[in-house]
Order: structure tokens, then C-alpha cells, then sequence
């Protein structure tokens, strides 16, 4: 394997891991929306499209791995199918939950109430991060996929 191969082999866990981060400091931008809000008032134009940008984000973000990542490791790596389910499974429950976070914005729920969907999006999300990385990085060091990592990972 030439060192060209070897860094295009690489490069997805280091996106994987790149998006990773890129979706944790867009869910602490959102938060940070959230609590510079009046604790009373309904959330602001400024704190919608946060929410929006934010759901948007991390929904495509799991759209693409389940679409074209997943399949790739699972044809690579038979013996992963449990683990893949297991993430694609926190998929739909974080999904879910970011449903309920953007009903809540679109009938314009105080902050507190925005926070605590926030919270519970942000306890799924960091489980199910680590839970990846942990399980798939090695993987993604040595997958051979041929595609663009906005379409595979996700906008952001």
C-alpha cells in the first residue's frame, strides 16, 4: 500500500472524528442560544435557526452513515451487523428526540423547557459518539470507500 493510499485509508476516522466535534460545538452554540434567552420568553429568530441548523446538522449526519457508511463497513466487516444495528437503532431514538426539540421551538417553548430537550439530545449524542468511535474508528482506518465525506458523513 503506497503512503497516498495509506493517508485516503485514514481519512475517515479522521472525519468521522472531525464531525464529531464539528456537531458537539454546534449543540454548545445552540445551548449557549438557549441560555442567554429570557428565562420567560419564547425563543427568538436567532435561537430558532440554531435549533433548526443543529437538527439539520446532526440529521444528516446519521442519514449519511446509514445510507452509505454502515453499508460499506457492514460489507467489509460481516462480524459488525450488532454494532451497526445498535447505532442505527441510536439513530432513530436521537432522531426522536430531535422531533421533539423542533416541535417544541415551532410552538415557541420557554428556554427551560428548549434546555431540557437539549439535555436529553445531548446525553444520546455524546453516548452514542464515544460508542462509535470506539467501535468503528480502527474500522474506518482501513475502509477502501470511494465517496465524498459530506455525502457519507453528513453537511457539517
Amino acid at each position: 500500500m503506497t503512503e497516498g493510499e495509506q493517508s485516503r485509508l485514514v481519512a475517515w476516522s479522521r472525519e468521522l472524528r472531525a464531525v464529531h466535534e464539528r456537531l458537539r460545538q454546534a449543540l454548545r452554540v445552540t445551548r449557549e442560544a438557549v441560555d442567554a434567552g429570557d428565562p420567560v420568553e419564547p425563543a427568538t429568530r436567532e435561537l430558532l435557526l440554531y435549533c433548526h441548523g443543529f437538527c439539520s446538522a446532526l440529521d444528516g449526519h446519521h442519514r449519511g452513515e446509514d445510507r452509505q457508511l454502515f453499508p460499506a463497513i457492514a460489507a467489509a466487516h460481516p462480524g459488525l451487523a450488532d454494532t451497526l444495528r445498535y447505532l442505527q437503532q441510536d439513530h432513530s431514538m436521537i432522531a426522536h428526540l430531535l422531533t421533539g426539540l423542533q416541535e417544541a421551538v415551532r410552538r415557541t417553548a420557554s428556554p427551560a423547557e428548549l434546555d431540557r430537550h437539549l439535555e436529553g439530545i445531548a446525553a444520546i449524542m455524546e453516548s452514542h459518539f464515544r460508542y462509535e468511535e470506539r467501535q468503528l474508528l480502527r474500522v474506518l482506518d482501513g475502509l477502501a470507500l470511494d465517496a465524498d465525506p459530506r455525502d457519507v458523513l453528513g453537511p457539517l
